[in-house]
């Protein structure tokens, strides 16, 4: 207790000498806090590299094409949009370059679009350039403007004593593949095809050129739910065939009296094939036989030989 007592009085004489101790306040402590990191270079007003961040953000606006607002795709190239107007893809209106190296081609997208009462505008290549996006155009470029989807529950009837034939899509990415598949639901009688809102392709100029026309004729309906869109059609008394190379049925064994019904044939996307939920609404899963050297089929050609052995099934 003593020892304790001398040392209490060995610092107030300490601190009797030295005066009152004064704190800071806290100013100490927020002088030695850290401001954060140092902003980057382009994000400092003034700095060289900042002007030259917002120089580059004006000329990649300069160069972004400019696309009609209602444009949904846009066809480039001479094969390509020549190809498309001989088809009848309800295209908006084509460029043309001034000045171009004209060719058959050229003259024969000109007339087409001349004969269609089509506008037509003659512009710069740099203005074919901002369009395009950088794409090769060959100097023309055809708009194709946004396609008018129906809703799915439109494909359930269909003209005269055909039974409705529908393809489904799951997963499809490829626009050609969907116009393949819609070119061959219109050879073999099918109904419709229908795809889901998200993860799929939809009707653009890819999807025109790949259908040869045929999306004019055969309508196209968007699902917000693929799922709840078989749900729909199984109650509807449509049985919903999943096509897979594992299938419980070949497709040539299916029997006459489920073919000559109301069918919806779902199509799986590229590589991944049918998707969990989607195979396990079906009522059944085909398959088609093939070779052994050959594992699979591309999706559209696939679609194509089922939808062509269905029609085979119903028309015997």
């Amino acid at each position: 207790m003593a020892g304790n007592s001398q040392r209490r009085g060995a610092m107030r004489k300490a601190g009797s000498k030295k005066g009152a101790v004064v704190g800071s306040g806290g100013q100490r402590r927020k002088a030695l806090m850290g401001k954060g990191p140092t902003p980057k270079a382009t994000e400092r007003t003034g700095h060289p590299a900042s002007r030259r961040a917002k120089a580059a953000d004006k000329a990649k606006a300069r160069t972004t094409p400019r696309r009609s607002k209602d444009a949904k795709d846009v066809l480039l190239g001479r094969n390509p949009v020549v190809e498309a107007l001989r088809a009848g893809v309800p295209a908006s209106a084509l460029y043309v370059q001034q000045f171009v190296d004209s060719d058959d081609r050229v003259r024969e997208a000109v007339q087409i679009a001349a004969d269609k009462a089509m506008p037509l505008l003659e512009v710069p290549r740099t203005e074919l350039d901002r369009m395009s996006g950088g794409g090769v155009h060959q100097g023309v470029l055809l708009i194709v403007p946004p396609y008018d989807y129906v809703d799915p529950a439109d494909l359930l009837d269909t003209p005269g004593r055909i039974q409705p034939l529908i393809v489904a899509l799951d997963g499809v990415t490829d626009p050609r593949n969907l116009g393949a598949i819609v070119r061959s639901v219109a050879a073999f009688g099918g109904s419709g095809v229908v795809i889901p809102e998200r993860r799929s392709a939809g009707v653009t100029g890819s999807a025109w050129k790949a259908s040869a026309g045929t999306l004019a004729h055969v309508p196209v309906a968007r699902a917000v739910n693929l799922t709840r869109a078989l749900v729909a059609y199984r109650k509807a008394g449509f049985t919903v065939l999943g096509l897979a190379a594992d299938g419980d049925i070949d497709l040539p064994s299916l029997s006459a009296e489920i073919a000559s019904g109301p069918i919806v044939l779902v199509v799986g996307g590229e590589g991944r094939g049918l998707g969990r939920l989607v195979g396990e609404t079906c009522d059944h899963i085909v398959s088609i036989p093939m070779a052994a050297a050959a594992e699979s089929l591309n999706a559209s050609v696939a679609a194509g030989v089922a939808l062509y052995v269905i029609a085979s099934l119903r028309s015997g």
